[in-house]
């Protein structure tokens, strides 16, 4: 395991790929979040939050799973727009507009359950957020499996959060639109309803995962809740602005 999390840290370090088949696949989700755990540790960056990927069918079907997957977002690849962010372009780099909740209260491990009414009453604001997605496994996601993406940090490069709002409820995202634009033409768009049904639903999800793992949710935690706009590429010297209506914008450049 802990050669497997090496080859990958060191990749996402240098702005590198490696080839899968030097990085046996893990067996089981534990040893997935196990590898996530020891790239982690090996940065010895602090996690400032969660990226939750394949909340969408097209994203699950990519992937060959039928269920979420999430990775730890480090200190040093979280930005407030607007951003400049680095790209590697073997990574293949891709934005997805999604959208972000920012945690007030914790919510630790428990053995029962959390609810969505539990979720949302710990959460202190919500935000446009753009993931920046890539692999560290030369050649692409497509193939690699739900837990090789997993132990390669979900396939997260950056999480770009807008601003942060109380004005606008938990509630009221599964209707909230968003749309992407690279470099003035209009890309990916849609609305909250395309992750898991509803934002809400991936942050009870995640706050369950992590409380199974052990860690639960803490305040201060910052979490993005999957693809609404689908992938769309981008590469050094792009400019991408995913637009959130009455939640502001999200605006990024690719150095």
């Amino acid at each position: 395991m802990k050669g497997q999390a090496e080859l990958l840290w060191n990749a996402r370090k240098n702005g590198t790929v490696v080839d899968a088949s030097a990085i046996p696949e893990p067996a089981n989700n534990e040893e997935a979040y196990a590898i996530q755990r020891k790239i982690a540790e090996l940065s010895g960056y602090p996690i400032v939050g969660f990226k939750v990927g394949s909340t969408s069918e097209e994203a699950q079907r990519i992937l060959g799973t039928s269920e979420p997957g999430s990775g730890p977002v480090l200190e040093p690849f979280y930005f407030t727009s607007p951003a400049t962010v680095p790209v590697v372009a073997e990574q293949m780099p891709a934005v997805e507009g999604e959208f972000g909740f920012r945690m007030g209260k914790d919510l630790p491990a428990q053995s029962e359950p959390y609810d969505i009414e539990d979720v949302a009453a710990a959460i202190d604001a919500v935000a446009g957020s753009v993931e920046v997605v890539g692999t560290r496994l030369a050649g692409g996601l497509a193939g690699k499996g739900r837990f090789l993406v997993t132990a390669d940090g979900g396939a997260n490069i950056a999480l770009v959060t807008g601003a942060w709002s109380t004005a606008v409820s938990p509630f009221d995202l599964k209707d909230h639109p968003v749309s992407v634009t690279i470099n003035g033409q209009k890309k990916g768009s849609g609305v909250g309803s395309l992750a898991l049904g509803d934002p809400l639903n991936v942050l009870v999800w995640l706050a369950n995962q992590q409380s199974k793992l052990g860690r639960g949710l803490k305040a201060g935690d910052i979490i993005s809740t999957g693809t609404c706009t689908g992938l769309d590429g981008v590469k050094s010297g792009d400019h991408m602005v995913a637009d959130y209506g009455s939640l502001g914008t999200v605006d990024i450049t690719f150095s």
